[in-house]
C-alpha cells in the first residue's frame, strides 16, 4: 500500500510517498531555516506563507520521485496536529483538496505519533510494545508504545521542551538559530563539569521533566559574568548544559524501562539527533543488555516519511477523516483518532 504523506506543522513543508508504513519511495522537505535565522526563531505567519508558495511543488516532486500520480497512490495522509496552527492548516486543507480531487481516503496523523513511526523506517523489524523517548523542540515526553495507534505517556517536561532549552540556551550563548546543532558541535571540546547545573525532579512523578531551570541559569550565568566582566568558557558551559539535559532525558527513560519491564526502548524527534544522547542511550541500552533503535539524523527531524509510516498503521486501524478534518494546535499524543481532529 502506498501513501502520499504531507507535513507541515511548523517550518518544514514536506512530501514523501510511503510503502506500507515501511519503505520509503521518495522524500522531499523544504526548509525555512535560512529565512527564520534572522529572526531568532520560527515567525508562524512567515512560515504558513512559505508552505502555501512550496507545498504545490513539493508534492509533484515526492510523487514524481516515487513513479507515481495522485491517482495511483492509495491514501492521503496528513499531520493534522499538534503544531502552529496556520502552518498545519496549509498541509491539511491540501491535503483535503487532493483526497477529494483523486477521491482517495484521508488519514490524519498526530506529529508526534509520526516522530515515533520514523523507527519503523529506520528498523523494519520494530514493532510495539516499546517504550520511545521523544524529544524535540515542544515535546519532551517518555511514551508507552502499546500498540501502533495506542500509546500512553509516563512522563513528560512540565515547562520547556529539551529542544526548545538548547535552542533558548543557544541563543543566549550567541549561538544563533538553531541553536541545537551548534551548542552540540561547541561542547566537544568543554569540559562537562565546568558549570554545574540544578538537576530538577517533580515532586511525586519521577519519569517527568524540566528543563527552564537550567535554562535560566544558562542566561543568569552569562548575565552575571558579563556584568562582572567576567570571560566565560563558551565549549564547557555548553558541554555543561548539553551534559545536564541529555542526563535527565536518559535517566528516566531507563527508569520507564525498569518501571515496566521493556526490552525494546526508541528514541525520536529532532533532540535525538543530539552526538551525546545518541552515544550515552547506546551504551546504557548495550549496559542493561536492552534493544535500542534509533533513527537516522535525516528523519529526526520534521519530515513527511515518519507520517507516511504512521500514516498506513492509522488507516489499517480505520483512522479516516471525513471532509471535515481540521488541524488542532495542541493535542496529546494518546489522542489520535479523526474524532480528535474534528470541526
Amino acid at each position: 500500500m502506498k501513501i502520499l504523506a504531507i507535513e507541515s506543522s511548523c517550518d518544514e513543508t514536506a512530501a514523501a510517498v510511503v510503502e506500507d508504513g515501511r519503505r520509503v519511495l521518495s522524500s522531499v522537505v523544504h526548509t525555512q531555516i535560512a529565512e527564520h535565522r534572522i529572526y531568532g526563531g520560527v515567525v508562524p505567519e512567515i512560515a504558513s506563507r512559505r508552505h502555501i508558495e512550496k507545498i504545490d511543488m513539493v508534492v509533484q516532486k515526492a510523487l514524481d520521485n516515487a513513479g507515481q500520480t495522485a491517482h495511483t497512490i492509495d491514501a492521503v495522509a496528513v499531520t493534522a496536529g499538534p503544531g502552529l496552527i496556520g502552518a498545519l492548516l496549509v498541509g491539511v486543507n491540501f491535503a483535503k483538496g487532493l483526497a477529494f480531487m483523486a477521491e482517495k481516503p484521508l488519514v490524519p496523523v498526530h506529529h508526534i505519533r509520526g516522530h515515533i513511526a520514523a523507527n519503523y523506517i529506520a528498523s523494519p523489524d520494530l514493532e510495539p510494545p516499546f517504550l520511545c523517548l521523544v524529544a524535540s523542540g515542544g515535546h519532551s515526553l517518555i511514551v508507552d508504545v502499546r500498540d501502533y495507534t495506542e500509546f500512553h505517556v509516563l512522563g513528560r517536561s512540565r515547562d520547556d521542551a529539551a529542544g526548545e532549552a538548547f535552542d533558548k540556551a543557544a541563543r543566549a550563548m550567541g549561538l544563533g538559530y538553531p541553536g541545537g546543532v551548534a551548542l552540540d558541535r561547541l561542547a566537544r571540546s568543554g569540559d562537562d563539569r565546568r558549570y554545574p547545573f540544578p538537576r530538577p525532579h517533580v515532586e511525586g512523578a519521577p519519569l517527568d521533566m524540566s528543563f527552564s531551570g537550567v535554562k535560566t541559569s544558562v542566561v543568569n550565568l552569562l548575565h552575571n559574568a558579563a556584568q562582572k566582566g567576567d570571560e566565560v568558557d563558551l565549549p564547557s558551559l555548553c558541554a555543561s548544559f548539553e551534559r545536564t539535559v541529555c542526563e535527565a532525558l536518559r535517566t528516566r527513560l531507563f527508569a520507564a524501562a525498569e518501571q515496566t519491564g521493556a526490552r525494546v526502548l526508541s528514541v525520536a524527534g529532532g533532540v535525538s539527533a543530539n552526538t551525546r544522547l545518541r552515544a550515552e542511550l547506546i551504551e546504557e541500552a548495550a549496559r542493561r543488555g536492552l534493544r535500542l533503535c534509533m533513527p537516522p539524523l535525516e528523519l529526526t527531524g520534521d519530515n513527511a516519511a515518519m507520517i507516511g509510516a504512521q500514516g498506513y498503521f492509522e488507516f489499517c486501524a480505520g483512522h479516516l477523516a471525513p471532509p471535515s478534518l481540521n488541524a488542532v494546535a495542541t493535542l496529546s499524543v494518546e489522542r489520535g483518532a479523526p474524532e480528535h481532529f474534528a470541526v
